[in-house]
């Protein structure tokens, strides 16, 4: 059996682009299936209504709260306490809740990143807690 040498040469040529070419891994990797949103400095933007309902009727007992688990330096939580409408199960009158607000301060740096926040529901049958994973952009 015969091989020429440019077949040879090219095998090779494969073989150590394979072995040495893709050495690089990506600096961020980002969240399928998951809200994207994007910030400038000073921005602010609603993320979510937030609401713990049974039959239509609100039994939080406080506001819920918020924390970042995880994100990039330059970003806040907060929510802000509003009668909010209840569109997943078709209320009729807004129930006592909040509203997700995420803002970003002074950014020097375009980034892109994974961010997650925990809230916290004060309800009559105790203390729910779930998270809210989401991708951020900033941008200067």
């Amino acid at each position: 059996m015969h091989i020429s040498i440019k077949s040879l040469l090219a095998t090779l040529c494969f073989v150590s682009v394979g072995l040495f070419g893709a050495t690089g891994t990506p600096a961020q990797t980002l969240m399928r299936n998951t809200v994207t949103i994007a910030l400038k400095s000073g921005e602010s933007s609603e993320l979510a209504v937030l609401y713990w309902t049974s039959n239509c009727r609100s039994i939080l007992t406080a506001t819920p709260q918020v924390e970042i688990l995880d994100g990039p330096p330059g970003i806040t939580a907060s929510v802000k306490e509003d009668m909010v409408l209840v569109r997943a199960t078709s209320c009729a009158k807004p129930v006592k809740g909040g509203r997700l607000i995420v803002s970003a301060d002074n950014i020097e740096d375009p980034s892109v990143s994974t961010v997650t926040l925990r809230v916290t529901y004060k309800t009559r049958d105790g203390e729910r807690k779930l998270s809210y994973p989401f991708n951020l952009q900033l941008f200067p």
